[in-house]
């Protein structure tokens, strides 16, 4: 089945990019599927390997008349003023919700999530559409200040077109991470979806441009290749969810005019557990969020560090819960982890815990490819990790549990969890919550959970520290970065 290379209000399509690590790569290679011919990919079903659709890539000149598109299409959907705009994002949100069986099982389909997770990622998303709204409101509030014989009006006026490139991991959030503070606060957008879910991010673009004026949301299908031509196209800022290796070069391709970005890339979290810690409520961490979306996940708990005196308990209470984890299709009742999303990802898991069992490290669970068809990776445990090891330093973006051992002391926990590139998030368990509160303080991280995974209220940015991101998603702040301020200043007798 071909699908169409743009899509636009009642036309059609797509486009994407990986947020698994590849930090030897050009970004234009990384996580691409197998090509059929030049301009042309495969649309693979990661449980089975068989052949969902074939995508028409957009050509060049189709990228840039998408972006056309969308710059003739901004002024008049600014002007429709930001209550207008809200009431039809509001009413995307809402059909989605309606369907969010139809999307869940698409999700499910191209890149393997148990369908019932992927429910709950459509529901949590779309349903948090309206209070997204409310916080743009709050962004977009005109602040007027007194000076000396001056009163200045700071408004906040749109960037115009805004790029919007998003990963496979979670087909529908990320896009409803980017999309709707870009469209609301007056932006239009070229939306490229990852190659890896380009129907689900082609769906999402079909249902919101039933509501959304002409080309106000223009939507493209492509690999890497297509997404730098997006990039280096005449928008005005990017807003990518990926691997650190792509946004270092979206970042070098964007310098040359200086054009607004927003990055959230990867992460390396730790989870570090004291010996006084509620060790049961940690291991229940350190397994639901090492292995949740069969690990797929930026802020995955990747690096565990267990204080030596309730290290062999920990390790136990992990293995015990981390059997119970089951993968299989996602479809299937009971199954908690589905495919990996494709071959490539799973063989860089593979070599990360080869690599790891050769050094010395024990192996707890897990560990090997099972037999039969699809992408499939069971939960795996490993203990006793060298510190210069791979895993312990490159996502790893699969159900793998690392576990190692600290002495206790707060400056080796802190050493430890900071011993990285990223700072996207990280987590403290302690029965001494002051411990805790100190030691969340000195991480160099975006987002700490202390007793608890780093979860946030809603009204919290997400953001990642050091090389996990540039700019920040979500929040009233979060949300400014889509805009400009001008500021007007009046005579004042």
């Amino acid at each position: 089945m071909g699908v169409s290379p743009l899509y636009s209000s009642r036309y059609e399509p797509s486009i994407g990019e990986s947020r698994s690590p590849a930090p030897s790569r050009s970004w234009s290679t990384i996580m691409t599927q197998t090509t059929s011919s030049k301009n042309t990919f495969l649309n693979l079903d990661p449980a089975t390997g068989e052949t969902i659709s074939e995508i028409q890539c957009a050509s060049p000149q189709e990228v840039r008349q998408a972006i056309a598109r969308a710059r003739a299409a901004q002024p008049a959907w600014a002007d429709l003023g930001l209550e207008k705009r809200a009431e039809l994002l509001i009413q995307a949100g809402d059909a989605l919700l309606e369907r969010k069986r139809e999307f869940a099982e698409l999700i499910t389909r191209e890149m393997g999530k148990p369908v019932n997770d992927a429910v709950g990622e459509v529901e949590g998303w779309a349903g948090t559409l309206r209070r997204t709204m409310e916080e743009i409101e709050e962004a977009l509030a005109p602040v007027v200040l007194q000076g000396k014989g001056c009163e200045s009006h700071v408004l906040r006026e749109p960037l115009g077109v805004v790029a919007v490139i998003t990963p496979w991991n979670f087909p529908i959030g990320m896009p409803l991470e980017l999309l709707p503070p870009a469209l609301g606060t007056g932006n239009t957008v070229v939306f490229k979806p990852s190659e890896l879910v380009p129907q689900s991010g082609q769906r999402l673009a079909e249902l919101m441009n039933e509501f959304l004026p002409r080309d106000v949301l223009v939507q493209i299908h492509g690999q890497g290749e297509v997404g730098a031509q997006l990039v280096e196209g005449d928008v005005d800022m990017i807003g990518f969810v990926g691997s650190r290796a792509t946004g270092k070069a979206i970042m070098k391709s964007a310098s040359g005019r200086l054009k607004r970005l927003v990055l959230e890339l990867g992460g390396k979290d730790p989870l570090v557990v004291f010996a006084d810690a509620d060790l049961g409520a940690a291991a229940d961490c350190a397994v639901l969020h090492a292995l949740r979306n069969t690990g797929q996940v930026c802020c995955s708990v990747e690096r565990i560090f267990v204080e030596d005196s309730a290290a062999e308990r920990f390790e136990e209470l992990v293995v015990e819960k981390a059997r119970l984890w089951k993968h299989g299709s996602g479809f299937e009742e009971g199954v908690k982890m589905g495919p990996m999303v494709s071959a490539e990802q799973r063989e860089k898991v593979c070599e990360q815990v080869e690599e790891a069992k050769q050094a010395g490290a024990r192996l707890l669970l897990g560990g090997d490819i099972p037999d039969g068809e699809g992408w499939f990776y069971p939960a795996t445990v490993l203990s006793d990790l060298s510190p210069e090891l791979s895993i312990n330093h490159q996502e790893t973006f699969g159900p793998v549990i690392t576990l190692s051992r600290f002495n206790g002391e707060e400056e080796e926990a802190v050493r430890l969890a900071n011993d990285t590139p990223y700072g996207l998030g990280a987590n403290v368990y302690t029965g001494d919550l002051e411990r805790g509160r100190r030691i969340a303080l000195r991480i160099r991280a975006g987002t700490v959970g202390v007793n608890r995974y780093l979860n946030a209220a809603q009204g919290a940015p997400w953001a990642g520290a050091r090389e996990s991101g540039f700019g920040f998603i979500g929040s009233v702040d979060g949300h400014k970065q889509f805009t400009i301020p001008k500021t007007i200043s009046f005579p004042k007798d």
